[in-house]
């Protein structure tokens, strides 16, 4: 499934100057010091380049560290942890070899752009290759509070070395405010305006809430009436109001949560019954880790369960997919659906639900039923707004939004999409880089603008522009 943050990012990239740098999606065994193979493909204005991994880290960094340690912390999960400190050093050595293949890949003038809870400490690495030019930092997930941070034994380490990033970017005033009550209370770092002096200079912490290209996502939506998955989806409706879940499966997506919901639906709803069905597409994700194989079991019990007792010989209340959809195919579905149901226990952002908004008919739209703790709740606050953690709440919600007029449905979607309209991709990628780069100059941050952009490269191509801006993104496989 290509959706989500690799979906959202793509067109900043097609319209900008910028190299999206991340994994190839392989691991092989490397000699220390080895040579990275960097593949570069043109996409659009800017370019997509790709790195094996190496197999001697990749276990410590990705399966244990990324994602059974600091996953599950910055979603407040510290039950779900399971690391050493061996796993530990693997994924500082992992970052320390993207740093290596960055600094020997850009130019002496580029920018660079770090992503996400895998590259904490790139920043640092890269400042130890001596790179002075301005690296950012986005975090897409949330940044749990100083209490559940602070039981990953290497946070102090941690922490230092993210603020050796210019400037740190959160989705949400939440998150921001976590991540400065602990350099207040652990670091003694007393900042001003989110501004504190470090050892090497000095760092910002700033909210930019990502988003999508609404109107592109609108277009694909249009355009799919055609595709042969979408004729087939409504036709298979025979009337019916369709509920429809996207999701990776993970535990912070409250996806038995929201199957309970449906169940109590239902119990109390009979009259529903044949009236609507709920398509999940719940795409299998870190299959080697224990936690998610047993969760996917769990999600597909629970499935078997609601369909074997509300389920009729010619109708069942669940299809339940795990298998990928392109990006076009899914933006018919959700223009299909009456109702998005988007309902995680906690979320950085979750842009399915922005997808949703943007994929609806404006004649027509639908309803979005949306956990008031995903950072799109900042936004998109004309949607149905529950607590993921109470089924009443959640059957309640959909209960109304399948009785909700048309009138108010229209009110809803256009108060939202108007939102994601003047907040698009464009102008989250401009606004950062503005302040990351006038920040560093000591200036005014800037109104919003179209960075210049360079000739795109060429498949395999040599190393970009020194003008480049690097994102230390990882791929779809993360």
């Amino acid at each position: 499934m290509i959706g989500g943050l690799a979906a959202a990012l793509l067109p900043a990239v097609s319209k900008s100057s910028v190299v999206w740098f991340g994994s190839s999606g392989r691991v092989r065994n490397m000699a220390p010091g080895a040579s990275p193979l960097v593949q570069i493909e043109a996409h659009g204005r800017g370019s997509i380049a790709t790195v094996d991994l190496p197999e001697q880290h990749y276990v410590g960094f990705y399966e244990r560290t990324a994602n059974s340690v600091l996953w599950p912390l910055l979603h407040s999960r510290t039950d779900l942890t399971r690391g050493t400190d061996a796993d530990f050093r693997s994924y500082c050595d992992m970052n320390a070899f993207m740093a290596r293949t960055l600094a020997a890949f850009a130019g002496p003038e580029s920018s660079f752009w770090v992503h996400d809870y895998h590259f904490f400490t790139l920043g640092r690495e890269l400042r130890r290759l001596g790179i002075n030019r301005e690296i950012g930092f986005f975090l897409h997930t949330p940044w749990a509070s100083r209490a559940v941070m602070m039981q990953l034994p290497q946070c102090r380490e941690l922490v230092e070395a993210i603020l050796d990033y210019d400037l740190i970017g959160f989705q949400t005033p939440e998150a921001r405010d976590n991540f400065a009550d602990l350099l207040r209370h652990e670091l003694r770092l007393a900042g001003h305006n989110f501004t504190y002096k470090t050892r090497r200079g000095t760092c910002r912490l700033a909210v930019h809430p990502i988003s999508i290209d609404a109107q592109l996502f609108a277009d694909h939506a249009q355009k799919a009436a055609g595709d042969s998955d979408v004729k087939r989806l409504r036709a298979s409706l025979a009337g019916e109001n369709l509920i429809v879940g996207v999701d990776r499966i993970d535990y912070s997506k409250g996806l038995t949560q929201r199957l309970r919901a449906l169940d109590l639906l239902l119990d109390r709803n009979p009259d529903l019954k044949r009236r609507l069905c709920m398509l999940q597409i719940a795409v299998p994700s870190r299959t080697t880790i224990d936690t998610y194989r047993a969760l996917q079991q769990g999600v597909a019990a629970a499935v078997a369960d609601i369909n074997g007792r509300h389920g009729e010989v010619d109708w069942s209340p669940i299809r339940y997919l795990t298998k990928s959809f392109c990006q076009s195919t899914l933006a018919g579905i959700y223009r299909a659906a009456a109702v998005g149901l988007v309902t995680p226990l906690q979320d950085g952002m979750n842009l399915v639900a922005k997808e949703y908004v943007a994929a609806q008919n404006p004649n027509n739209p639908g309803v979005l039923v949306l956990s008031r703790f995903a950072g799109a709740a900042h936004e998109l606050d004309a949607a149905l707004l529950v607590d993921p953690n109470d089924t009443e709440d959640v059957a309640g919600a959909l209960a109304t939004a399948l009785t909700m007029s048309n009138a108010e449905r229209r009110e809803r979607w256009q108060h939202m999409m108007d939102g994601l309209l003047r907040r698009s991709i464009h102008v989250w990628f401009s606004e950062f880089m503005d302040e990351l780069k006038c920040g560093r100059r000591g200036t005014v941050r800037h109104p919003a603008r179209t960075l210049a952009p360079r000739p795109a490269l060429q498949a395999n191509a040599g190393r970009p522009s020194s003008a480049a801006t690097i994102f230390g993104v990882p791929r779809s496989n993360f």
